[in-house]
C-alpha cells in the first residue's frame, strides 16, 4: 500500500491509508489560506484521523487558528534564515494522546544522557561504506524488506530507489565485502539547503556495532559539500537505538508528533532532531 502524492496549487501533499493522515509536505506561499479547508475536506471525505504539517514558522498563527497544534520547531530550517513548524490537527481524540508516554520519555531520556561522540570509529575490514549507485537498487530494497514490513514510502521498490537516487536522495550503504549490511539516505533540498536524514536499516546479525552512527557521519559530511546547512531527522520516538544515534551525534531534540507513522504495521510516534552542518 503506497500513499499518493498530488499537488494543490504549488504546494505538495501525500495522503493514504497506509499512515492514515494527509501530509503537508511543502507549502507554498501563494497557497495560504486556501490550502487549509483543502486539507480539512481531502481528510474528511477520506477518513483520516490526522493532518500533519510541515510549514515556514510565519504560517504557523494560520494553522493555529485552524486546530493545528504545534508539535515541534526546527531553527534556521531555509536557508539558516527561516524556521520550519511541524504541525498537527487531529480528528480523533485517541489518536492525538500519546499511547506509550513511559516509553516515550524514556528513550529520550536515555538518548539525552549519552555524552556526543568525539569521533566516529572506523569500521573494521572487510566492512567498507559508499555511496550507493543504481546498480545496488535490487540489494537495498532488499535490506529495506528485510527490515521494514511496511514503511511510509516504497522503499522495497529498486526503481523507487533509483528514481529518487537520480533526483535528490543520497544513499549511503556499508558492505560486509559483498554483502549490504547497513543502509541510510540523505532526502536533499538544496534550495532551501536542508536535508533530512532517513530510511536508516541494518541487518540484525550486524546491528550494536556502531553503524548507523557511522552512515550519519558519511551522509552529514556529503551533506555538507554540497551546501546543505541543516540536518533533520524524525525518529520513531519509541526506539531508544535511533534517539541515541542522533543524540551522540550532537542533535538537538525539537518535539514529538504525536502517532505520526504507521511502521511495520502499527502507528507510531516520532522525534524530531536537528542539527547546524556549517556551525
Amino acid at each position: 500500500m503506497t500513499d499518493e502524492i498530488i499537488t494543490i496549487g504549488n504546494s505538495s501533499i501525500q495522503h493514504g491509508k497506509h499512515s492514515n493522515r494527509a501530509y503537508l509536505m511543502n507549502l507554498a506561499p501563494g497557497d495560504l489560506p486556501a490550502v487549509l479547508p483543502y486539507l480539512d475536506d481531502l481528510a474528511r471525505t477520506e477518513g483520516y484521523t490526522k493532518i500533519f504539517a510541515k510549514v515556514p514558522a510565519k504560517a504557523k498563527k494560520d494553522f493555529m487558528a485552524n486546530s493545528y497544534l504545534s508539535e515541534a520547531t526546527i531553527p534556521g530550517f531555509y536557508r539558516g534564515e527561516r524556521d520550519v513548524c511541524f504541525m498537527g490537527k487531529y480528528f480523533d481524540a485517541e489518536r492525538s494522546e500519546e499511547r506509550n508516554p513511559d516509553l516515550v520519555q524514556a528513550a529520550l531520556d536515555a538518548a539525552q544522557g549519552k555524552e556526543p561522540l568525539l569521533e566516529v570509529p572506523p569500521l573494521a575490514a572487510p566492512l567498507h561504506c559508499r555511496m550507493a549507485l543504481a546498480e545496488d537498487a535490487e540489494a537495498m530494497a532488499q535490506l529495506y524488506r528485510q527490515v521494514f514490513a511496511t514503511y511510509p514510502f516504497p522503499i522495497h521498490d529498486p526503481e523507487y530507489l533509483q528514481e529518487t537516487m537520480a533526483s535528490h536522495v543520497d544513499y549511503f550503504g556499508i558492505w560486509n565485502g559483498d554483502e549490504l549490511i547497513a543502509l541510510a539516505s540523505a532526502e536533499k533540498d538544496l534550495a532551501g539547503e536542508n536535508a533530512e536524514m532517513t530510511d536508516f536499516a541494518t541487518d540484525p546479525a550486524f546491528r550494536s556495532r556502531g553503524l548507523a552512527n557511522y552512515l550519519l557521519a558519511r551522509l552529514e559530511q556529503s551533506a555538507g559539500r554540497q551546501g546543505i546547512r541543516t540536518a533533520f531527522t524524525i525518529a520513531r520516538a519509541y526506539s531508544y537505538g535511533m534517539n541515541i544515534t542522533f543524540a551522540k551525534s550532537s542533535y538537538t531534540y525539537s518535539g514529538t508528533l504525536t502517532h505520526n507513522t504507521q511502521i511495520s504495521g502499527k502507528l507510531e510516534s516520532m522525534n524530531v532532531w536537528y542539527k547546524d552542518l556549517q556551525a
